[in-house]
């Protein structure tokens, strides 16, 4: 089966060079404790392979044999705008490299429609007046969940796509989303991603769910990896665990790994030291 890969060097070489195409994952953690970075790592190293395979190669090196880059990377997010996001990465990752990779990736800002839902003033999140045929009722239930519908239709087909942040539509639960949308639109993404052959990331802060709602989201999703922090003596260490994934966690399973210890550094999230079976 096809794989596109993580952007992850070292978990994508454990993992026979990354996703199964099609797959839906659902980056779940605390603050903090490395879901974001990951996230973004996906996206950098990605959008860097298709804008300069020099530099691809000095930051991740080539894929494995089974494994193909998306086509596209597309990021979409509910609350921020590409400058943002954009700055956000910059914090921690290499500069020069963020120069280059980030013309590799496509960023959709659907702040609009999102706080479109909410009382926050429409002068703090949109910049211009809007026109006559924009204006909507406040509180129109399809207008968020259908416009990401019809994004990812356009969008996701053999593509990798980031999705920040699920955490959001929870904290705009309410008259306009409920919590049975949220889980019917992970379900109904496995069922397309079939289809469409892509990579969807579905990014989570699992500390604004209770236990029952993680589960009933892992369950709906392809694969779950889940980032923690670890405390041991005076430090803290950031830790993954590959909670469940179709075609991914045997592989785990027969290197007898149980968790991964991960770092951040210029080039973003990675593997640092592997836990295994004693």
């Amino acid at each position: 089966m096809e794989r596109i890969p993580f952007g992850v060097k070292q978990l994508d070489a454990i993992i026979n060079g990354g996703a199964p195409a099609g797959s839906v994952v659902l980056l779940a953690g605390e603050a903090g404790a490395g879901s974001r970075e990951f996230m973004h790592t996906s996206a950098v190293i990605n959008g860097l392979s298709r804008v300069d395979e020099e530099m691809y190669d000095l930051y991740y090196g080539g894929p494995s044999e089974t494994a193909l880059p998306p086509k596209e990377v597309h990021y979409i997010s509910f609350t921020a705008s590409g400058e943002q996001l954009a700055s956000e990465m910059r914090l921690a990752m290499d500069e020069d490299l963020l120069e280059t990779a980030l013309s590799g990736i496509e960023f959709h800002d659907m702040s609009e429609r999102y706080f479109h839902m909410s009382p926050v003033p429409r002068s703090w999140y949109a910049e211009q007046t809007p026109k006559i045929e924009d204006l909507r009722a406040r509180h129109e239930r399809d207008d968020l969940l259908g416009a990401l519908g019809s994004k990812l239709s356009d969008v996701a087909a053999g593509n990798l796509v980031v999705i920040d942040s699920l955490s959001d539509l929870v904290s705009a639960m309410g008259e306009d989303i409920d919590w049975a949308d949220i889980t019917f639109l992970v379900a109904g993404l496995q069922k397309a991603a079939h289809k469409w052959g892509g990579l969807i990331l579905l990014h989570l802060n699992y500390e604004t769910l209770s236990g029952a709602r993680q589960g009933q989201l892992s369950d709906a999703a392809h694969g779950t990896m889940e980032f923690s922090w670890e405390s041991g003596g005076s430090t803290r260490a950031r830790t993954l665990v590959v909670k469940q994934f179709r075609g991914v966690l045997s592989q785990i399973e027969d290197e007898d790994i149980v968790q991964f210890e991960t770092e951040l550094g210029d080039a973003g999230f990675d593997i640092s030291d592997v836990r295994k079976i004693r």
